[in-house]
């Protein structure tokens, strides 16, 4: 669709005549900002474009795409501008269906005492939902399954909001993050004396979260010693501290969580089995970002909010191929990645458009992103060929002094996730 005032100079493009009658054919909340936008833009004397609401052949106000290209004279100045309109009020209004769907999710999540960060309305996030629905009224034990990023502990605190013990204590444990000679201890708790440095006693994590619940996260990584005393927990509610042969009776909600492949791991020996069907009582799977991908252009608006917010600062805009980046790229990071790019992006940002950079997608996508995409292979080819060598001199392990994580001088769970995302199978690597 072409407009009346196609091919006029620059000087009639500005005219306060011009202006009026553009104006008159405005939508009233747009006026101040397209004036604004198109006074900058023809000013700047490049190609620009502005989305705005004008009266269309039936009367009615639509959502129109506006582009502007200067033409110019033998001279190279700027003699016409052409301009051109195409009706995007489908689109405007599927995006707008989007927003209400996420504003109601949220207000359901609100009305639910669900935490505000649950974000986005596609189908398999609200098949999770529905799952912490029916499950967090209940005191049953619940494994939350996921990749490194997908917002597990983000699940396990919607359950215990939602749940008969909300007004108690939600005691968040990562069981990879202490050392294996500290986690009984840590969990348990110690009587004065049990070892070494034990000054006094200490309560463990287990009588903190005493009435209320407790979330062990990367529950893989408990070592087995520990496994059979969580196991005792489970059927009988008790615990004994470091250092004592005195039960302590635990009302607790067990919830757990883990990135890792639990079936492979009771295979491999280094899981229990009777603990994995003990803690396997309600599973529940977060989806990837990857399968989430109608979510992200809603998670990208929340986050830029918040963090701009933070910043101080103000994003109004959003360049188009940044949004495509984001739906292009594999997120092998899931969330987590995604907020980090977005912070780091708005921290960046010098006006009050959000842009990123090309480069900051190219490792660890699957899909094309522009010309980049046979560096990203050969980089990915590359990155995988390094991890299974590690692999294989590893006889397949990758946690520990001699796994493949410290041969390769990365953290065990970062390794996971690229070993997830390359597609390698690691357990052919392990031998007898």
């Amino acid at each position: 669709m072409m407009l009346d005032y196609l091919g006029r100079t620059l000087k009639e493009m500005q005219n306060p005549a011009t202006d009026d009658r553009v104006k008159r054919d405005l939508h009233p909340d747009d006026v101040e900002r397209v004036q604004s936008e198109r006074k900058i833009g023809l000013s700047g004397g490049v190609p620009f474009e502005i989305e705005k609401r004008s009266l269309g052949k039936d009367g009615q106000f639509r959502w129109f795409l506006f582009r502007y290209k200067p033409l110019l004279d033998e001279k190279g100045q700027i003699a016409k501008w052409l301009v051109t309109a195409t009706d995007i009020e489908d689109r405007k209004q599927a995006e707008e269906r989007m927003r209400n769907e996420a504003f109601a999710l949220r207000e359901e999540i609100d009305r639910t005492s669900m935490s505000e960060e649950i974000v986005g309305s596609s189908r398999p996030l609200r098949r999770v939902l529905a799952q912490v629905d029916k499950v967090a009224p209940t005191d049953s034990t619940v494994l939350i399954f996921g990749e490194t990023g997908t917002g597990k502990e983000l699940i396990a605190r919607s359950i215990h909001k939602r749940s008969k013990r909300s007004q108690r204590a939600f005691i968040a444990v990562n069981c990879a993050a202490i050392p294996p000679s500290l986690i009984a201890s840590e969990l348990f708790g110690h009587e004065k004396g049990a070892f070494t440095g034990a000054a006094r006693r200490r309560l463990g994590r287990f009588e903190a979260a005493d009435g209320g619940t407790i979330f062990l996260d990367e529950i893989g990584e408990l070592p087995l010693e520990t496994q059979i005393a969580l196991l005792r927990v489970l059927q009988d509610k008790k615990i004994e501290r470091v250092g004592s042969n005195q039960s302590v009776f635990v009302d607790i909600r067990v919830l757990a969580a883990t990135n890792r492949d639990l079936n492979a791991a009771i295979a491999a020996g280094t899981f229990r089995q009777d603990l994995f069907y003990r803690l396997n009582v309600v599973p529940i799977e977060i989806p990837s970002l990857r399968e989430r991908k109608d979510d992200i252009p809603l998670l990208v608006e929340y986050l830029i909010d918040r963090y701009a917010q933070t910043a101080g600062k103000k994003i109004r805009n959003m360049e188009r191929r940044t949004l495509e980046l984001f739906e292009a790229y594999d997120w092998p990071g899931n969330i987590r990645e995604l907020q980090n790019v977005v912070e780091r992006a708005v921290i960046l940002s010098d006006g009050e458009t959000f842009a990123v950079d090309d480069s900051w997608f190219v490792k660890g996508s699957k899909e094309p992103i522009g010309p980049t995409i046979p560096f990203a292979d050969e980089v990915a080819q590359h990155e995988k060929e390094l991890i299974e060598a590690a692999l294989k001199e590893s006889k397949g392990r990758v946690s520990g002094p001699s796994g493949a994580a410290a041969r390769l001088g990365i953290p065990r769970q970062t390794l996971d996730s690229r070993i997830k995302a390359l597609g390698i199978a690691k357990y052919r690597f392990k031998t007898p």
